[in-house]
Parts: structure tokens; C-alpha cells; sequence
């Protein structure tokens, strides 16, 4: 993996949504649309202030999540909610956003309709993950049930996924359309974080989930 060190988390938020920003850039120059893969929680969201207003041409850009909590995107939990809110506003708010919740009790009854909405949006042209300090990314977490199933090479590019302890299903990207993407950038904030990366290079992805991606990623860390 290429790892990068920043002295303080302003300077990272602003350098990587500088990159992103530069990458999406060189897509659009190159081809008609480019897909931008993004995580939910709160560390990227600095960098989404920033993106928000920078000057590409959006309409062009389809927005996508790594994952998605199976609840409708009015709840406070919703990844949707706050890609909404923190990226898709400001000269972002033309690009195409591109949801993993539809209405029904459980994932798997959505499935195939949502395979199918997000099959045209591939490649990921773009890709920035999170981690969790227990190396899990996206919602593949280590000893989930389905996480064999989502490693493997023929696994379709949408699936649920369950973890006790986590609450809600929810629906994750799998190991093959995260490894394909074009680019990929992992964000991650502390030292236990920068441990974990680390640690994962030497792990089994049933382990270490981000294993899947670290070969070609970089890594921009901060403390």
C-alpha cells in the first residue's frame, strides 16, 4: 500500500479532497461519466465540505456509498442522510445520487433490483473507504454472516450483510467491485487505526476485510 502522513487532520481532510477532486477531473477529461464511491460516518465528512464546492462537472459524476444501514434515508443513521447533507450540496448537488434503500422489511427482497441499478455505474472510477479499528470496511466486518459469500470472486456486487452488535442490516459492496475500482483511497484518523492498517497487510481478508483493497490503495492517515 502507498501511505501517507499528515501533520494534523486539517491538512489530510484538505489534501485528499484535493486529490479526489484532481482524479474525478482526469476521468471526466478522459470519459463520458465517472463514479464516485464514498463511505458514511463522520470522518469523511470534512472532506466532503470540501468537495461540495469544488468546480468539476458534477452532472456527469454518479454518487454511489460503500454500504448502506437498511433504513430509509429520513432516519439519523442513514449513510444516504449524510452524503446528502455534507457532499451533495453546493455545485455537488448535480451529481447523480445513487441509493442502496428501497422500501421492504429486508435486503434480500431488493436485491436483485438493486444489482441491477448499480451494475451501469461500474467500474468505481473513484474509490474512498473508512476502516474500523477492527479492520473491517464498507460493511464487510470480520466473522459477519454472508462475509465469506462477499469475498469471493463471484459474488454479485451488491449484498446484506448482518453483524451482532451493529444493529440494523445492512447492505455492503463486495471484495470484487472494491478491488476492481480504478483508484482507491482509504481515510483514516488515530493511532490504533494506523495499527490495524498494518497489522492487515499480513492478514487473511476473512480477518482483515481491508486486505482486499490495500494492495492498490493509499493510506492517508493523521492522528
Amino acid at each position: 500500500m502507498n501511505f501517507i502522513e499528515y501533520p494534523d487532520r486539517e491538512l489530510m481532510f484538505l489534501g485528499l479532497a484535493d486529490k479526489l477532486a484532481a482524479e474525478l477531473g482526469d476521468f471526466l477529461r478522459r470519459q463520458d461519466n465517472a463514479t464516485f464511491c464514498v463511505p458514511g460516518g463522520t470522518t469523511p465528512g470534512p472532506v466532503f465540505d470540501v468537495l461540495s464546492d469544488v468546480d468539476l462537472d458534477w452532472s456527469r459524476v454518479k454518487v454511489l456509498l460503500n454500504d448502506e444501514r437498511w433504513l430509509p434515508e429520513e432516519a439519523g443513521r442513514s449513510n444516504a442522510r449524510l452524503v446528502r447533507k455534507r457532499l451533495l450540496t453546493g455545485r455537488a448537488a448535480a451529481a447523480e445520487f445513487v441509493p442502496f434503500y428501497e422500501a421492504a422489511e429486508r435486503p434480500e427482497d431488493k436485491l436483485d433490483e438493486l444489482n441491477a441499478r448499480i451494475s451501469p455505474c461500474l467500474p468505481i472510477s473513484v474509490l474512498l473507504l473508512g476502516m474500523g479499528d477492527d479492520m473491517h470496511t464498507a460493511s464487510l466486518f470480520p466473522g459477519a454472516e454472508g462475509l465469506r459469500q462477499a469475498l469471493r470472486h463471484s459474488a454479485p456486487p451488491l449484498m446484506a450483510m448482518r453483524q451482532p452488535g451493529t444493529g440494523e442490516p445492512r447492505v455492503t459492496l463486495t471484495a470484487p467491485v472494491l478491488s476492481a475500482a480504478m483508484s482507491t483511497h482509504v481515510v483514516i484518523t488515530g493511532p490504533e487505526k494506523r495499527a490495524a492498517v498494518e497489522r492487515a497487510q499480513d492478514l487473511d481478508p476473512l480477518d482483515a476485510p481491508i486486505r482486499v483493497v490495500l494492495d492498490e490503495a493509499t493510506v492517508h492517515w493523521a492522528e
